[in-house]
């Protein structure tokens, strides 16, 4: 019996996530062993600091990466919204399988029924950009931890009146029926990648990436290439909320949402864009924000609002 090594974080949603895709394996590949390899990684250590001072949603990836391209595992399982927008040159994105709910949701109470000053918690300055916007009076806390922390949170008497979290997730842990509400994504645009697992193996791994590219589903696939090359093309490392999603168009090709934001909610733009192919699509989307809806002039954009002005940067696969 072969055995393929899976390297992920330790939380009971990635366990639950690199579950799934062992399943997807061994159902492709009958006589295939799939073993979970649990890396530990900043983000998991550091429970109480906010993403944004500890690195962003990269800090839940270096180390399984890590565990790839050092040969104690041979392929890396990640919430596909975790991804910086660029991935170390060694690697490559073998496999989305089937993507999803990508929509945001909330734990104790809706959104039409938060009360005037209602605490929100949530740790995603997108999240809270686009909760400010809709409602300027709402008050924000930060949360961390994993999904049962944050759940209880919203749960809990006397705390916040809501907790955002992703449909997703909730799904996957079998927690759908404690959701209160579901966001509508073009009120609240989902993160890049959100709903999503990404699979990545070693770009020289011929085997490993044949294996892989039996689970993967081409539409989730070219979706997340998309809202990746939205990232990319605003720069990655941009310090302002941002957000993406493609959806199918109809008639073959991917219809691509763009967000930025500031981190008051104050100033947002929304673009939208169609085309076949994934990458130019999310460039052209990320042009749009910035030039044609002004969004370079939000602070905190740095190089992207250098940038603004040039052609749609070509972004590879």
């Amino acid at each position: 019996m072969a055995t393929l090594r899976l390297a992920t974080r330790g939380s009971p949603l990635a366990l639950r996530q690199t579950e799934l895709v062992a399943e997807a394996l061994r159902e492709a590949h009958p006589g295939l062993d799939p073993e979970v390899v649990v890396v530990r990684t900043r983000g998991d250590r550091d429970t109480t600091s906010s993403l944004d001072r500890i690195g962003g949603q990269g800090v839940f990836v270096g180390e399984v990466e890590a565990a790839v391209g050092d040969g104690r595992a041979d392929v890396a399982v990640h919430s596909a919204k975790d991804l910086p927008s660029t991935m170390p040159a060694h690697l490559v994105l073998a496999a989305v399988p089937p993507r999803a709910d990508p929509r945001d949701g909330l734990v104790g109470c809706t959104l039409a029924g938060l009360p005037p000053g209602g605490l929100v918690a949530t740790g995603s300055a997108r999240r809270r950009a686009q909760l400010a916007y809709l409602r300027p009076d709402l008050v924000f806390a930060d949360v961390r931890g994993n999904m049962a922390r944050r759940v209880a949170v919203g749960e809990e008497a006397g705390g916040a009146a809501a907790v955002v979290v992703a449909v997703a997730a909730m799904e996957r842990l079998g927690w759908r029926g404690r959701l209160t509400d579901v966001l509508d994504p073009l009120d609240v645009l989902p993160q890049a990648g959100q709903g999503a697992i990404a699979v990545q193996c070693r770009a020289e791994d011929d085997a490993t990436r044949r294996l892989l590219a039996a689970i993967d589903d081409a539409l989730s696939h070219r979706a997340v290439r998309a809202e990746r090359a939205v990232l990319a093309a605003l720069g990655g490392s941009c310090t302002v909320p941002v957000a993406a999603w493609a959806e199918a168009d109809g008639g073959g090709g991917l219809r691509v949402h763009g967000l930025v934001a500031s981190g008051d909610g104050r100033t947002l733009v929304r673009m939208t864009r169609s085309g076949d192919e994934p990458e130019t699509v999310g460039a052209v989307v990320a042009q749009a924000l910035l030039v044609d809806g002004g969004g370079a002039a939000i602070e905190g954009f740095g190089g992207a609002a250098a940038a603004a002005g040039r052609e749609p940067p070509r972004v590879g696969p």
